[in-house]
């Protein structure tokens, strides 16, 4: 695989830093206090997974001073060609993302995980990292161990070196197991007490079980007793429960007999009131039928007058619409008289006006006629300017002839010929100078006569043109000119046809003049007829009060059929009610020879003891129910104890054969495996280690990796073998050391990454230069550049010595 970019956004002193790495070897370079060591902090955050709290302790130390949440983009490669891009934020709300290539170049799409634990393991698998260990732990303890833990577990001493190194390679599981093991010893020995005990303990409690057992039997035959004794006692309170329906049915029966007569009784009391009532509201109708007869003729005279008054008012009203008809006429014939004198006046002052600018413009236009000798003058304007362009060309001729004889002649004066730019020969035969003189003396004379003729011409020219301006503005006023006249001549024409609208106002005024004097016809028969008015009103105020009377008794006099009706009905009823009043005294009589309070109560009474009894003995067989119950729970209960006693019993017996089995493995097995497994990895890895660590010294010394992870160095010294350990090393041979036994770790879990954070402290130049080759040749025993067991290597250096053999150079300023 291969990481191919890195974007950091607000990451400590990176604000938005972009960085793109090549395959092989990157090499990072700058000052102190750049972000070195933090680029490579941040791909073990964003890639691996590892807690930031691992690098700065605190994760609000990993974002940029005076921001509150920072971002980390890493861009990789798979073997297999697929590109990803892992996002991880720092800060409130921290995200992990995985994102895939999509089809379009440089868009990824993120894929959906159920959290970080999916988001992991997807990227170990991408990585070819997997195993039980997580990413975290492997980029701290093997890809990328920081600066400060580069030497860190190599030069602990004691147990706790043995502890660091079991973690790195990742045996330390077989101790943990055989110290958990331990308190599983500890589990199963209390566990087999415990069942001890518990058995113990519910043994007793069964000591109870014949005694439930006893129990249970007596209170059966108790409760089928009392069954007995309830099921006699709840027949005849059922019997009783018969007699005490019947006697309940007799009583109310009575009652409601009793409560029939004395509503009977009620209402006959107040259906005498209501006859008497309703005889008196019949005579009442009687005196109103003869009031009605008396008043009938004044009531009708009323209503002759009021209707009569009725239509007068309606022709009074039409009185009045007419009146105001021949009001609006009079006004309408008002106005037409003056709009036809104001139309003829305006017509009449119109005419004059306009007729009287007419000469005038008639007058103006005669006098913009431009004169013939204007318009010579003007004609002759593009023969003139024609001509002062040919004379002005001539001149410019002569210039050009004046200007060729005056350099001729001054190239002659240095003895050149003007033609041939070489030695003249006339000079040797004469002077030529007169020749030049005469000839622009000539020229000169001819052109002082083209000057004064195109003066002349422009002369004329400006006359002329003079004159085409005076012959435009005379015409253009002329059309203005012509144009007013042909606007008044519009306006008269328009002054015209106001004619008929005059023989049209006429016509409305003649019609207006004949609507009036038809108005006042029609108004003549209504003279006489507020006279009628108010004899009618007289008439109709004399007959008002029978009128009023009659209506106030009309009513009542109309209702004696229907009070007599009423009344009728209501002795009718009467009778009936008195008729069944006799029938219930007859029944009530009757009920009560068969029915006496006294039998009722005491059937009431016998059912109420017997149903104490009930309620007693159900009240005895409920409590017996119960403690039967109980009894049987007990029994169930001590049954179910028996039961686990046999369980714990068995368990009790496996118990104590899983804990021999855990002490034999405690004892044979897990407290020997990881030291074996150890010495496996170990000259596994001194294997690597030593042929790395011979290329970086150049040095026949043989490195080795010893018990207790000792560092140890062989050599001959005086033809015997000598052994010195890490104590006794000097810090390039410890330094090399550490470098071989870094590199050959990260081949045995087959990284194809790893970072080294300045790895050439207290290296002399030698073992720079080699530990640089070393990079490049990593396989032991070939020094091809090309051949080496990683995809990627990123180192943070000043050494010049990797100059020569990194990939890429990454200079941060």
């Amino acid at each position: 695989m291969q990481i191919l970019s890195i974007d950091l956004n607000n990451i400590k002193c990176h604000r938005d830093t972009h960085i793109d790495f090549v395959a092989g070897v990157n090499v990072l370079s700058g000052p102190n206090g750049v972000g070195k060591s933090t680029v490579f902090e941040a791909v073990g955050y964003a890639l691996f997974g590892v807690d930031a709290k691992e690098f700065v302790g605190r994760i609000d130390r990993f974002i940029t001073s005076g921001e509150k949440k920072g971002r980390i983009s890493v861009t990789f490669e798979t073997d297999k060609g697929e590109c990803y891009q892992v996002t991880r934020w720092a800060g409130g709300g921290s995200k992990w993302l995985l994102a895939t290539e999509t089809e379009e170049a440089g868009h990824f799409e993120v894929e959906e995980h159920a959290g970080a634990a999916e988001t992991e393991e997807r990227i170990k698998e991408l990585l070819g990292l997997q195993g039980s260990r997580s990413l975290a732990d492997q980029f701290r303890l093997i890809i990328g161990p920081l600066q400060h833990e580069f030497l860190g577990p190599f030069v602990t001493k004691g147990k706790k070196r043995r502890e660091m190194f079991d973690e790195i390679l990742n045996i330390n599981s077989w101790q943990k197991t055989w110290e958990g093991t331990r308190v599983l010893a500890s589990a199963l020995k209390s566990r087999i007490e415990l069942l001890n005990a518990e058995v113990s303990a519910k043994q007793e409690q069964l000591a109870d079980l014949p005694e439930k057992k006893s129990r249970k039997k007596e209170l059966r035959r108790n409760r089928k007793r009392i069954k007995k004794e309830l099921n006699d006692k709840e027949k005849r309170r059922n019997l009783a429960d018969t007699q005490l329906v019947d006697l309940d049915n007799k009583e109310t029966k009575l009652m409601s007999c009793l409560s029939e007569v004395k509503i009977l009784e009620t209402r006959l009391a107040e259906g005498k009131g209501k006859i008497a009532t309703q005889e008196q509201r019949l005579e009442e109708a009687k005196h109103a039928q003869r009031i009605t007869g008396e008043t009938k003729k004044a009531k009708q005279a009323f209503e002759s007058a009021d209707k009569l008054l009725g239509e007068l008012n309606k022709q009074q009203t039409e009185h009045r619409r007419m009146e105001k008809e021949a009001a609006d006429l009079e006004q309408k014939r008002i106005r037409a008289e003056q709009n036809l004198h104001h139309e003829q006046e305006e017509m009449a002052q119109t005419i004059k006006r306009l007729t009287t600018e007419q000469r005038a413009l008639e007058q103006q236009f005669k006098g913009l006629k431009p004169e013939n000798e204007l318009l010579q003058r003007a004609a002759g304007q593009e023969k003139l300017q024609m001509e002062l362009e040919e004379l002005r060309s001539g001149r410019d001729l002569l210039d050009g002839r004046s200007s060729e004889l005056s350099e001729g002649k001054e190239q002659l004066s240095k003895g050149v010929c003007p033609f041939f730019q070489e030695k003249c020969l006339n000079l040797e035969n004469g002077n030529v100078d007169d020749t030049y003189d005469k000839g622009l003396a000539r020229l000169k004379k001819e052109k002082d006569v083209l000057t004064t003729q195109i003066k002349t011409a422009e002369g004329r020219l400006k006359d002329a043109i003079e004159a085409r301006d005076e012959k435009n503005r005379l015409e253009t006023r002329a059309k203005e000119v012509q144009k007013q006249l042909e606007s008044l001549n519009d306006q008269l024409i328009v002054n015209d046809k106001r004619k008929a609208k005059i023989q049209q106002l006429q016509k409305e005024l003649e019609h207006v003049l004949k609507q009036v004097d038809l108005k006042k016809k029609e108004l003549s028969p209504f003279h006489r007829l507020d006279q009628l008015i108010e004899r009618t009103e007289k008439e109709k105020k004399r007959y008002q009060a029978g009128r009023d009377r009659y209506l106030a008794h009309q009513k009542v006099a109309e209702e004696y059929h229907n009070r007599h009706t009423e009344l009728e009905i209501m002795k009718k009823l009467f009778v009936e009610l008195q008729g069944k009043h006799r029938r219930k005294s007859k029944e009530k009589e009757k009920l009560q020879k068969v029915y006496t309070g006294e039998q009722h109560r005491k059937v009431r009474k016998q059912k109420e003891e017997l149903g104490a009894e009930i309620a007693s003995r159900s009240q005895q067989l409920q409590s017996l129910g119960r403690e039967y119950d109980q009894v049987n729970i007990d029994i169930q209960r001590l049954e179910v104890i028996a039961k686990e006693v046999d369980k714990a019993a068995s368990e009790q017996k496996k118990m104590v054969e899983k804990q021999s089995l855990v002490e034999f493995l405690r004892k044979q097995v897990f407290n020997h495996v990881s030291e074996r497994l150890s010495e496996r990895i170990r000259e596994e890895i001194s294997l690597r280690a030593d042929r790395i660590y011979r290329t970086i010294g150049e040095t026949e010394e043989e490195l080795y990796w010893g018990d207790n992870y000792r560092i140890v160095l062989r050599d001959m010294d005086g033809g015997e073998i000598r052994e010195r350990d890490d104590d006794q090393l000097s810090g390039g041979q410890l330094m090399s050391a550490v470098v071989a036994l870094r590199l050959a770790m990260l081949q045995s879990i087959d990284a194809r990454i790893a970072f080294f954070d300045e790895p050439t402290s207290n290296l002399d130049s030698t073992r720079r230069e080699n530990l640089a080759r070393a990079f490049r040749a990593i396989d032991v025993g070939r020094e091809e550049l090309s051949a080496h067991w990683y995809d990627q290597l990123f180192l943070i250096s000043h050494d010049v010595a990797f100059t020569e053999v990194t990939d890429q150079i990454i200079s941060l300023e």
